[in-house]
């Protein structure tokens, strides 16, 4: 099941929009690649997590 903007893992509500539609693009290339979706959140998350780093983003909402 490909995730959206609006609909999405509860694991990525406290990130920050940019951070969290990134982990949505690349968790849904890795379902489209065979993954299964808790392998495709966890490697999507740490992916859009480095992504922002790297670009010197805020990764998390406030108090989260």
């Amino acid at each position: 099941m490909p995730w959206t903007k609006d609909d999405y893992p509860d694991s990525l509500k406290h990130f920050m929009a940019p951070i969290r539609h990134k982990a949505i693009e690349i968790a849904n290339a890795l379902l489209e690649d065979g993954y299964g979706e808790s392998r495709a959140i966890s490697i999507a998350t740490a992916q859009a997590k480095e992504w922002g780093e790297n670009r010197h983003m805020r990764i998390r909402k406030k108090g989260h």
